[in-house]
């Protein structure tokens, strides 16, 4: 092992460690580790911004502007009530609902849009009901990794595989779509298991949800009517950005400016709502896997798998599934799958059928981001959202709770790969 890989591997492992420890606060880890990659030698200083994923930055701040200048006109306030009223307060049944909602926005939008927009909503709603939040949260941030699992746009690495392997949108949806419906409802089964006593509304609280007005929760209707359209545009501008050529960021960021122009809201009040250490952490993040990727230790990951299952298809496909559930779970999925993908490539040319590969990647790589807190952008946005408001998640929590559940999810995976595709 050459040094520069001996540095970064002491460098990210210290990190990670910093991180599940909780001593050092997670975004200046992140950021320790980025800088030490650079002044280490690791990175050249003129390279970093190119590590940088800055369609995720800009999505991230896009709507979080968005989400800021709606929360202003009462929307999140009144669909809380009004969800908790329609299922008469059963927290059980709400948790299933925004679980569901959660899963289904992911799959057709970009995961972070879908926790900024349902993150706030949770919240409103267990103040209401005088219960913990952190159930609701952690539930949220595991369907949002399986609804985005389902389709080509819902995960970066499905656009990625998408484009290398030309699978469209129903490829993803009939390939992918039933196992993650199977996974989804094994989930929220064994969630139940895991959080059924927390789950309880008393009878008082209940009869005081039924006697509220949603109504008059919206305190500026025209600012609601405004966020109605943006938003709709917004999801279209999701839907429809490849079509149309632009970025997923540009969408949000375009979006943030229609609503900060039309909404007549305070600027700087609105911006000072943005979760600047998420952002931050982020950027630390990207620079810290970029290190990671320039010595090469992603790529001898991925060379060494293919050398020890020699090419054949059912050790391939399990071990490609497997590693890219574990890899995910720690290190942003975009650069590993983007290693993966030309080597699948040429195992097509040499005869290999590739088609199983594509969704073992996927699989894995977007499942896996349930494994740990960093596993996805999502998890984190999420858990930035619920520790603003006092309901911290820990790593350690999170881990107990998600790395199991992933693990679960690749269990059923590897089955269906072997029954249906090896």
């Amino acid at each position: 092992m050459n040094a520069s890989i001996l540095i970064a591997s002491l460098i990210f492992i210290i990190v990670i460690l910093c991180i599940m420890s909780e001593k050092v606060n997670r975004t200046l880890a992140a950021m320790g580790g980025a800088m030490a990659m650079v002044l280490t030698g690791i990175l050249p200083a003129d390279a970093v911004s190119s590590t940088i994923d800055f369609n995720t930055i800009g999505v991230l701040i896009g709507m979080m502007l968005v989400v800021s200048t709606i929360k202003n006109s009462g929307f999140f306030e009144y669909l809380a009530i009004y969800t908790a009223k329609l299922v008469k307060g059963d927290a059980w049944k709400i948790l299933i609902g925004f679980a569901i909602i959660t899963a289904i926005l992911s799959a057709i939008l970009d995961n972070v849009t879908t926790v900024l927009l349902i993150g706030p909503m949770t919240l409103v709603i267990t103040q209401i009901l005088k219960i913990n939040p952190i159930p609701f949260l952690v539930t949220e941030i595991i369907a949002s990794n399986i609804g985005g699992t389902s389709t080509l746009i819902g995960d970066p690495p499905n656009i990625m595989i998408g484009s290398a392997a030309g699978l469209g949108f129903l490829d993803f949806v009939v390939n992918l779509g039933p196992i993650i419906i199977v996974i989804l409802v094994i989930t929220l089964a064994l969630l139940y298991f895991i959080y059924r006593k927390q789950l309880v509304v008393k009878k008082e609280q209940k009869e005081e949800i039924m006697a509220l007005d949603e109504k008059k929760a919206i305190t500026n209707h025209p600012l609601l009517i405004k966020s109605i359209i943006v938003i709709f545009l917004i999801l279209l501008g999701f839907i429809f950005h490849e079509n149309i050529g632009i970025s997923s960021s540009i969408v949000a960021l375009t979006g943030a400016t229609l609503i900060l122009l039309i909404s007549g809201q305070d600027i700087e009040e609105i911006f000072s709502s943005i979760e600047w250490p998420t952002i931050a952490f982020f950027a630390g993040l990207f620079v810290l896997v970029g290190g990671l990727e320039a010595v090469g230790i992603i790529e001898n990951i991925a060379n060494y798998l293919l050398r020890i299952t020699a090419g054949h298809p059912t050790l391939t496909v399990i071990s490609l599934l497997w590693l890219s559930a574990i890899v995910s779970g720690f290190l942003d999925n975009i650069p590993f799958v983007a290693t993966l993908i030309p080597l699948v490539l040429t195992m097509g040319k040499g005869g290999v059928n590739t088609w199983p590969l594509w969704w073992a990647i996927s699989l894995g790589a977007c499942l896996g981001g349930n494994g740990t807190l960093i596993g996805a952008s999502a998890n984190l946005v999420l858990a930035n959202i619920g520790a603003r408001n006092g309901h911290k998640i820990s790593f350690k929590y999170y881990l107990k709770i998600g790395f199991p559940l992933m693990i679960i999810s690749i269990v059923v995976s590897t089955l269906y790969l072997l029954i249906f595709y090896v």
